[in-house]
């Protein structure tokens, strides 16, 4: 059984490392004040950014190991698992953390916004790598940060002035997050002759037989993508959705299938729908008409 450190909220984390408690909704520290430190996997129950010089190797993200690049951030939100299972032995850690919980944000317009910073899930194959002048521009809005929760009493003025710092630097997170989605321009091209073939090996080897109809999760998987990172580049290069892809691929099968004999029950199960309704249903939001009018029955 893994040991978890369960970080409900950012005093936890806080007091793992031996770093104060500035405030019970948001929290600044520098670990090279507190380093050397034990590493943890952690659960989340709160948004987090980790803006380092240098990470642990062999960090966990889920169910994935990956080595996060020096000089970048990743970005974890409540319900995910990522971190090192401390193995007992002490390492030196450069740069910040900055937590905080989603109370802090209740009922402010960065709550609905949070929903579109993809950055959140982005680092389950790469981190957010900074230009060195990113690096300087964000490690002083921290520093600020800082000394602001550590000179005021909480109040609503203070706050206001936390969530001021907080969405300048998840703005900056984005500008980084944005600029390395156009760098996959280039490779768009490549990830979707992968992403068809892909569907395509997953048709022949009979899969969906018993996994059903694949799903953007999965392709991500196989692919070493997060899902919303794939639905991103997906979306840039195609201007639809990956798993708007998926339905065509899967529909396009569906009509050779249809044409070469299949009744409908038999072509459902053959895609692998667990009900002919299903496909049928996916077939006219997908097509335009039915399977028995494409059929011209």
């Amino acid at each position: 059984m893994k040991t978890i450190l369960q970080v409900s909220e950012p005093s936890v984390y806080a007091s793992y490392l031996g770093a104060p408690t500035l405030h019970p909704l948001v929290n600044v520290i520098h670990y090279d004040e507190v380093s050397p430190i034990h590493s943890s996997l952690n659960r989340y129950g709160v948004y987090g950014l980790f803006i380092q010089k240098n990470f642990p190797k062999n960090l966990t993200y889920g169910m994935k190991m990956f080595d996060a690049a020096d000089g970048s951030i990743i970005a974890v939100e409540p319900g995910q698992i990522g971190g090192k299972e401390d193995d007992g032995e002490k390492i030196f850690i450069s740069g910040w953390v900055l937590m905080f919980s989603p109370e802090l944000l209740h009922g402010t317009d960065l709550e609905v916004k949070m929903k579109d910073y993809h950055f959140f899930s982005y680092f389950a194959t790469e981190t957010l790598k900074m230009e060195p002048s990113e690096w300087g521009r964000i490690t002083q809005l921290l520093t600020q940060m800082r000394h602001e929760l550590q000179e005021n009493a909480d109040s609503p003025a203070l706050r206001s002035v936390i969530l001021g710092y907080i969405r300048l630097i998840l703005e900056y997170c984005d500008r980084i997050y944005l600029r390395q989605l156009s760098k996959e321009d280039k490779t768009a091209s490549d990830l979707l002759k992968r992403f068809h073939q892909l569907l395509r090996d997953y048709y022949l080897d009979g899969r969906q037989l018993e996994n059903g109809v694949p799903s953007v999760q999965y392709c991500a998987d196989q692919l070493a993508y997060s899902a919303r990172y794939l639905g991103d580049v997906i979306h840039k290069a195609t201007g639809g959705t990956a798993i708007g892809y998926i339905h065509s691929f899967v529909i396009e099968q569906g009509k050779n299938l249809l044409m070469n004999g299949h009744n409908i029950g038999e072509t459902a199960h053959l895609l692998g729908f667990e009900y002919p309704q299903h496909f049928t249903r996916l077939f006219k939001k997908t097509a335009g008409v039915t399977p028995s009018e494409f059929l011209g029955k």
